[in-house]
């Protein structure tokens, strides 16, 4: 039997491929157009002020200093004060949305009445807009009329009304309270995600092991939540890092430089001493440790999944 002649299509395929890159690249050009006009370029153009001593109180006398403003950055005093005081913010508001988060999705987790509305109640923090969130707060801490105040009154606990944001030690935890309030729906849902995604069959297993609660907690519930956490480790560190917004609308930096954190320590550099080649060095400082914490969380969690 004489072999069957083999089709030659290489050609037309190839042109169908070549084809439709062309046209999937034609389709993309808007999008890449935009992002390079709004993200790409912004971004590159920020990095190349940052080597400049761009001061708008002197704008015809901008001197290239290349590296300057970033040694000037390490060796400020107030830089590293700033730093610590975002270390501190960052690590008490991760710690409580991750703990929190757990705790709201082990309910939601459960089979009971109503859990669609309480569901519903907990996710509308998320929802408020973030400059509302922070004009509430401001409301709530109020030393006049604020409801914080007068609740502690109606208990008992304070004998008149206190300065809640007046006070340097309390203010940075007031003010990871509000963002705790805030960002702890979206960590819930996402650890709630991924405990719907353990396999029912390692409780069945594990009860007839004899495991209790605590120990099924331990033992199969917190490993097999790692990829949450992950995304709420990552997510979470890099919104505390250069959260800005409830800082400027509580307490502007104060009191005594109490919540000057790094994002206010930029956009006072920037904005106030008008000193952009400094201040956009600053953000760029901000956003590699971002990615460097990151990149950590990743390289941690990661390699255990």
């Amino acid at each position: 039997m004489p072999p069957r002649p083999r089709l030659r299509l290489s050609g037309v395929i190839s042109g169908k491929f070549d084809f439709e890159a062309r046209a999937a690249a034609l389709f993309l050009l808007p999008v890449t157009v935009v992002l390079v006009a709004v993200a790409v370029f912004p971004i590159g153009y920020s990095f190349y002020i940052s080597l400049f001593q761009l001061k708008l109180t002197r704008p015809h006398r901008v001197p290239f200093v290349w590296l300057d403003n970033y040694a000037k950055i390490l060796t400020d005093e107030l830089f590293w004060s700033s730093a610590w005081r975002t270390f501190s913010f960052t690590v008490m508001s991760v710690t409580a949305i991750s703990i929190l988060a757990v705790l709201i999705a082990l309910l939601l987790n459960e089979t009971f009445r109503g859990r669609r509305f309480l569901a519903i109640i907990l996710v509308a923090p998320w929802a408020i807009p973030t400059v509302a969130n922070g004009l509430m707060w401001k409301w709530i801490y109020d030393s006049s009329f604020g409801a914080l105040n007068g609740a502690l009154l109606q208990l008992g606990m304070i004998d008149k009304y206190v300065v809640w944001l007046g006070d340097p030690e309390k203010t940075l935890p007031l003010i990871a309270n509000a963002f705790v309030w805030k960002e702890v729906p979206l960590a819930s849902i996402l650890i709630l995600v991924t405990m719907k995604s353990i396999p029912a069959d390692l409780y069945r297993a594990a009860k007839v092991d004899g495991a209790n609660v605590l120990q099924r907690f331990i033992h199969i519930t917190l490993p097999s939540l790692r990829p949450g956490f992950m995304l709420v480790f990552i997510y979470e560190t890099m919104m505390a890092i250069r959260h800005f917004d409830l800082f400027f609308i509580l307490t502007e930096g104060g009191p005594a430089q109490a919540s000057h954190v790094a994002s206010w320590h930029i956009y006072v550099e920037t904005f106030r001493n008008l000193s952009f080649g400094t201040g956009n060095a600053l953000a760029y400082v901000m956003a590699i440790v971002t990615f460097a914490l990151a990149y950590f969380i990743i390289r941690t969690l990661g390699r255990r999944l």
